[in-house]
């Protein structure tokens, strides 16, 4: 049987040749056949495109006239892509030779599948995981199971429903993209890939973790020479926006006290911990939710036509309830990512 067609997506920024070089490399290695790659370039600051033209000629190039950020960077690829479906790829990650076949496969054998993600172990601590599965909480705030865990644990090596992918590699039905569209350009980056997941689920799809298929992800690759405080806001304020558009009302009656009423515990932390900074970006992040309230209810019109389902057929799926254990993690660290099981 023929292999389908798979474009795999990657957006470089920066100076992230080096990323780029070893990237490409591993992907020339992959056991699957059948595939295009497209770089979207966003405006990168070194010889990347050069380079890639030079020694990855079959590369299809796409260079931007300015920085489109990670969303708009991506749409862009969509107008060129010709895969049924598209493997959405970071640049600071390598992958092992099947890595491919176990993604197209899980898409293949289950067409109520939208996207699926591999297992992602980090590119220097190999033995540690980067990503397995995220799922939403009570507070609003994702629950990143096995984040920094021993990878070789037989509970992150099961396959199972989540609630949303990690942007850095995730597949995906071109088919669905083309009806509930990619990602959000308002976001620019951050948060865009749980916005699309909860759009899949809410089209009666399902988001999904296959653990037979391994990548290797370095993480902030496109926004470690970014300032931490406008990371900060974008974060806070993509999620807030997210869940407008996307929660059923009395989820979102459910879920939004209790978020912002977190936020804020977290703007008196980092009031504590004598950095102003952060808590002006959290207020600034909520601030903003509330002058361009309209503009969101807007797009919350239009993604509620899509739905298909009521939350109440997945919201088990994907909803984790957090340990009180978790809520004294939070507040010790509000940048982190916490793993309770």
């Amino acid at each position: 049987m023929k292999q389908p067609l798979v474009s795999i997506i990657i957006l470089t920024y920066a100076k992230g040749l080096g990323h780029v070089k070893k990237c490409l490399t591993s992907l020339e290695k992959i056991t699957y056949k059948n595939y295009e790659v497209i770089l979207v370039d966003n405006c990168s600051t070194d010889n990347t495109v050069e380079y890639v033209k030079k020694h990855f000629p079959k590369v299809k190039l796409l260079l931007n006239k300015e920085n489109l950020g990670f969303c708009g960077g991506n749409n862009v690829a969509l107008k060129k892509a010709k895969g049924k479906y598209l493997l959405f790829h970071n640049y600071d990650t390598t992958v092992d030779r099947k890595f491919l076949e176990p993604l197209v496969d899980r898409l293949e054998q289950d067409n109520k599948i939208g996207a699926v993600q591999p297992k992602m172990r980090q590119l220097v601590e190999k033995d540690k995981l980067d990503a397995c599965a995220s799922f939403l909480t009570p507070t609003g705030f994702l629950y990143h199971f096995g984040y920094a865990q021993e990878q070789s644990l037989k509970k992150y090596n099961n396959p199972m429903e989540i609630y949303t992918v990690k942007g850095a590699c995730f597949l995906a039905r071109r088919d669905l993209i083309d009806t509930i569209g990619l990602f959000d350009e308002d976001f620019f980056a951050y948060f865009e890939e749980t916005d699309f997941c909860h759009r899949v689920w809410l089209h009666g799809y399902k988001v999904f973790y296959e653990p037979k298929s391994e990548m290797y992800h370095l993480g902030g690759g496109d926004t470690k020479n970014d300032h931490p405080i406008s990371l900060q806001f974008i974060s806070y304020r993509n999620r807030i926006v997210s869940y407008i558009k996307n929660l059923e009302m009395k989820n979102l009656l459910l879920i939004m006290p209790m978020h912002l009423a977190l936020c804020l515990a977290v703007v008196v932390a980092y009031l504590f911990l004598r950095r102003p900074q952060s808590s002006v970006a959290i207020l600034r992040a909520i601030g903003w939710n509330i002058s361009h309230l309209p503009e969101t209810l807007k797009k919350r019109t239009a993604i509620q036509k899509l739905r298909k389902v009521s939350e109440d057929t997945y919201w088990t799926k994907i909803i984790r309830n957090p340990s009180l254990d978790y809520y004294h993690h939070f507040l010790r660290n509000p940048r982190g990512k916490f793993n309770y099981t």
